[in-house]
């Protein structure tokens, strides 16, 4: 069972009750400049804006707000420089974890990332001591309920998908990084609704917790992604959706 699909589902739930909307848009709003700035601020030639608009635009962001910060990242407005760094360690039991930051302060982002380690049961590491057990992908995540398998697998391996799974109440669609895009709109135009869509890192092996390392583990994920530095964390733990 993938550890992401869980992990992802829980955050998933917990959004509908305790999202934080203005650290919600201050993530987006930095990938949304980054983005601009490294491929250009046209939506139609720079797939990573394209996917953090869509982002902002799902989280109801005001359209001036988007437009700004693709203009600071493109420089016709001043903004912050902002380096983006991934970060590698070890929570709980041994899971592999990976975060991947936005900073304009690498030495605050870095003192701040070890002490959340440090303060649930983990330990940063080196580079490249657990990104090696993850692999890039496009990840769809689809309720069983909420469409029909031979459609759905129709739609996805027509429009380019590596492989379908099942996942408890899931199904979950993988593919290449640059077939996302395509799967993702050909779901849309078959009416299928997902819970999640992105371009992630899956891991390809899972890290089983249970009890206290388990709770440890929500934590240690809880509060990286809370960190204002941090846009996105990533996990080979398997963690029990009760433990949330």
């Amino acid at each position: 069972m993938s550890g992401h699909s869980k992990w992802s589902s829980i955050k998933h739930k917990k959004a509908a009750t305790d999202a934080k909307r203005g650290k919600i848009f201050t993530k987006v709003i930095k990938e949304i400049t980054v983005a601009a700035r490294m491929g250009g601020g046209d939506l139609e030639t720079n797939p990573r804006l394209r996917s953090a608009v869509q982002a902002a635009k799902s989280e109801n962001m005001p359209k001036d707000n988007i437009e700004r910060a693709i203009k600071k990242g493109t420089g016709e407005l001043e903004g912050v420089n902002y380096e983006e760094i991934i970060y590698e360690g070890y929570g709980p039991g041994g899971a592999a974890v990976l975060v991947e930051s936005l900073t304009d302060n690498k030495n605050r982002t870095v003192a701040d990332i070890r002490s959340i380690f440090g303060k649930n049961g983990g330990n940063l590491g080196e580079n490249g001591c657990v990104a090696w057990m993850f692999d890039k992908k496009g990840y769809i995540a689809i309720e069983r309920s909420a469409a029909d398998e031979d459609s759905l697998m129709e739609t996805a391996l027509e429009a380019g998908a590596e492989d379908i799974r099942e996942d408890n109440d899931n199904y979950e669609v993988i593919s290449s990084p640059g077939d996302f895009e395509a799967i993702k709109e050909a779901i849309d135009q078959a009416s299928i609704p997902y819970i999640d869509a992105e371009v992630t890192m899956l891991p390809q092996n899972t890290t089983n917790l249970t009890g206290k390392e388990a709770e440890q583990m929500v934590r240690l994920m809880e509060m990286l992604e809370d960190c204002d530095d941090v846009q996105k964390v990533y996990t080979n733990a398997d963690i029990p959706e009760e433990m949330a």
